[in-house]
């Protein structure tokens, strides 16, 4: 009697024990410090598609257009796009706002149907005759059109007898809604239509509307802009063989520089489109521009992003060459500013007036490239406000109508919409312990050379059937999980994947998962398949237990993809439906995986569990 006391009284004690060793097990470092940046930077890095090779000018506008018509193809204009670019859309004009020498009418236009943008037009007071037109875009300024800044440039313009065009930028101005925000843009890509699309629409309508002014020459168009507006620039600058001339600041990188400054340089979701890493870098973009001219500024204190000192010369370094074809290297130019911060100041002003004149003036001396005060002019914006519909559309509207009717039947597999690999892996033990009646054994799981995937092995005794654990908060937040799956006589493989617990990247996380599926990968498929490549290890059919809605979600298409290897799924915490990341408005900062390009046009998640075969939740 006094045994079994003695016994039952040692018990809590021993599983107090049990758990302090299985939870020090699962917390202790398997990988080196930084390894999972290191490995996705290189990862990322090396898959940017490269710069074309091609000998003449007449070989160079034939790949050109290849590549242009590809990159609107199978990245900007997929899904509903394609119908939304062939849609009829409006323009109205409105009031009118006097000013000395030129005058300023506010407008909307639909970048598709029931989308409308507001919009400045700064007009000459005298026009006679075919006169250049500048399309100023904006960046991430919370004041949009309003900015005093670019206000000046566009009366420098008008009062230069130019036409300029400043449209609102979505999420910001009079657009600053949280529907507008960016991150928001990929409940689109989700339906399987490119959010990208709309910035590509809003930019070509503006275009469309510039040119169909009476006086507008069409061979004198210009775009700049800053930051935001920098990559609007080259973006449809490259798209649009109209533009003429483009003056980007401060606005873009290669993605392999990008992917080398990760705390400056990703870029937004509409900066790192999905699959646009695959079809062309930045460098190719800007090569597409030759022979037609090309101002590159960058800031060399920029306190922001696309700093001068290594954003600009891997740019012209990569064009120039192209350019050359045409005998045409004195039309890529680029201008550094050391002013402070991120800045398209009075400096980088007269360097874009400067440009206008070269290229549009025959470099007239008389055309004056130095500012025209301007300050005393700038208006609020309650003045430059325009009128806009109350039902006006934004992404996440959008996305709520293109999901209405989906999934579909597309005729495409579950491996090709995650775009699955095939990892083999190379295991490598870190380290093995004997801890309180329970083996415990490190493993690093290198898989293809491409990654390091750490997990922690945890048995008790005789063979047992093995369970792989995975959970949002990662393996080290797994304890008490671990150790029920234990107490049960389970084998546990506890798995850290792709982004998750010491497999995520320490800063900026998110952003290298857009640029995964810029280079044609998908998180998801990257994450699934490690878990499948872990069940094949194991060496037998395993179950998955799987904590929270997205390593549930990455469990279930793992067990999809390798139906003889995985036996069953738990997932405990798990979405229903891909449409609930839409109805709770959610964002790809928060979880990118969820967001994968089309996944919920092909399938929602009862055909994915259906797919897998067993999943209990």
């Amino acid at each position: 009697m006094r045994k079994t006391s003695f016994l039952f009284a040692l018990a809590p004690a021993l599983a107090i024990a049990q758990q302090a060793a299985i939870e020090s097990a699962l917390a202790k470092a398997i990988l080196a410090p930084n390894q999972p940046l290191i490995e996705v930077q290189v990862y990322t890095a090396a898959r940017v598609k490269s710069m074309p090779a091609v000998a003449s000018a007449k070989q160079w506008d034939q790949v050109s257009e290849q590549i242009r018509q590809e990159v609107l193809n199978k990245v900007v204009l997929q899904g509903d796009a394609k119908r939304w670019s062939e849609a009829k859309t409006r323009v109205e004009w409105l009031e009118t706002l006097a000013g000395p020498g030129y005058k300023i009418k506010k407008l909307r236009y639909e970048a598709i149907p029931g989308l409308w943008i507001p919009a400045l037009l700064y007009e000459p007071e005298k026009l006679a005759g075919k006169v250049p037109v500048v399309l100023n875009v904006n960046g991430h300024e919370a004041t949009g059109v309003a900015t005093p800044y670019i206000q000046m440039r566009c009366i420098n313009l008008a009062k230069r007898g130019i036409l300029a065009l400043n449209f609102e930028w979505y999420g910001m101005g009079q657009l600053k809604t949280d529907n507008f925000h960016h991150y928001r843009s990929n409940q689109i890509d989700l339906t399987g239509t490119s959010g990208v699309a709309l910035h590509y629409l809003a930019q070509k309508r503006a275009i469309d509307l510039l040119l169909a002014h009476p006086n507008a020459d069409p061979n004198r168009l210009a775009v700049t802009g800053l930051s935001g507006g920098g990559w609007q620039t080259i973006f449809i600058s490259s798209l649009d063989k109209r533009v003429k001339l483009a003056n980007p600041v401060a606005g873009y990188s290669s993605f392999v520089t990008r992917s080398q400054f990760p705390e400056l340089d990703l870029g937004d979701s509409e900066q790192t489109p999905v699959d646009l890493a695959s079809v062309a870098d930045y460098t190719t973009l800007t090569a597409m521009l030759a022979p037609r001219p090309t101002l590159i500024t960058n800031n060399a204190l920029d306190s922001c992003c696309f700093r001068g000192d290594y954003a600009n010369s891997p740019l012209i370094w990569a064009a120039r060459p192209f350019f050359a074809l045409y005998n045409a290297t004195d039309r890529l130019t680029y201008h550094i500013n050391f002013d402070a911060g991120h800045n398209y100041g009075q400096d980088n002003r007269e360097a874009f007036y400067r440009a206008l004149r070269d290229a549009f003036y025959s470099a007239d001396p008389s055309f004056q490239a130095t500012e025209i005060p301007s300050e005393k002019e700038v208006r609020t914006a309650d003045q430059l406000r325009v009128h806009l519909p109350p039902d006006n559309l934004d992404f996440h509207l959008i996305a709520r109508n293109l999901s209405r009717e989906l999934p579909r039947k597309t005729g495409l597999t579950l491996a090709e919409v995650v775009h699955a690999k095939n990892y083999t892996i190379t295991p490598v033990e870190a380290g093995a312990a004997e801890a309180e009646g329970s083996t415990l054994k490190h493993w690093r799981l290198r898989m293809n050379d491409d990654w390091t995937v750490p997990a922690v092995e945890m048995s008790r005794g005789k063979k047992s059937p093995t369970v792989i654990l995975i959970g949002d908060r990662g393996r080290a937040g797994l304890g008490s999980e671990a150790q029920k799956l234990l107490s049960e006589g389970k084998r546990v493989i506890a798995v850290d994947p792709f982004y998750f617990g010491e497999s995520k990247i320490a800063k900026r996380d998110f952003l290298f998962a857009l640029l995964i599926s810029s280079i044609g990968d998908r998180p998801l498929g990257i994450q699934a398949s490690q878990i499948a490549a872990v069940a094949r290890w194991s060496g037998e059919p395993v179950s998955i237990e799987a904590f929270g809605p997205r390593s549930s979600l990455i469990a279930s298409v793992a067990a999809a993809l390798d139906r003889g290897a995985i036996s069953s799924v738990r997932t405990h915490d798990a979405l229903t439906s891909f449409k609930d990341v839409i109805e709770k408005n959610m964002m790809v900062d928060a979880a990118p995986e969820l967001f994968c390009f089309g996944l919920l046009d092909s399938f929602d998640i009862p055909q994915i569990n259906a797919q897998a075969q067993k999943v209990i939740h």
